[in-house]
């Protein structure tokens, strides 16, 4: 009896085996069938999308594209020109030339000098001739100029002329 039931029990382990096979297959085949069918929905919507895109296009010419394409860069650099335009502060006076300006400049500084300078009264001449010493007589007519409140601009020319004279 221990035999038979051993016999059985390995005769129903290959007869699970087979139904555990065939379910298998069977399930492989529901999995195939269920990926042929979402394939063959996606191409037939993938079909319907190119109808409708090459229907769309009909209408729609490459070269008119191009064109509008050009239109559209041309106004973005105009807004962008404009947004500069805008956005720079006013530049008032600085639209003149560095070396120019410095030239101007000396040229007044020049011209104040020159200014100052027909300003400066300059001591007379005196009236009387030289002696036949002038270094003595040079040095008293200096000191009579600082006397009557004329001044003299520099006193190492005074120095100077003194030592050329003697």
């Amino acid at each position: 009896a221990a035999l038979q039931a051993l016999k059985r029990k390995k005769r129903y382990e290959k007869q699970l085996s087979q139904i555990d096979g065939t379910l298998s297959t069977i399930e492989f085949q529901r999995e195939a069938l269920e990926n042929s069918h979402t394939n063959t929905e996606v191409l037939k919507n993938m079909g319907y999308a190119a109808q409708a895109m090459k229907k769309v296009h009909e209408n729609m010419d490459l070269n008119k594209i191009d064109d509008l394409m050009q239109d559209i860069t041309e106004q973005q650099d105009v807004a962008q020109e404009i947004s500069d335009a805008i956005s720079n502060r006013a530049a008032f006076g600085d639209e003149f030339d560095e070396d120019e300006l410095m030239a101007e400049l000396e040229e007044l500084e020049q011209e104040e000098l020159n200014k100052g300078m027909r300003d400066i009264r300059l001591p007379s001449v005196p009236s009387t001739s030289l002696p036949s010493r002038p270094g003595k007589l040079l040095a008293c007519h200096f000191t009579l100029l600082l006397i009557n409140g004329k001044r003299a601009e520099d006193e190492d020319e005074m120095k100077q002329l003194a030592a050329w004279a003697s």
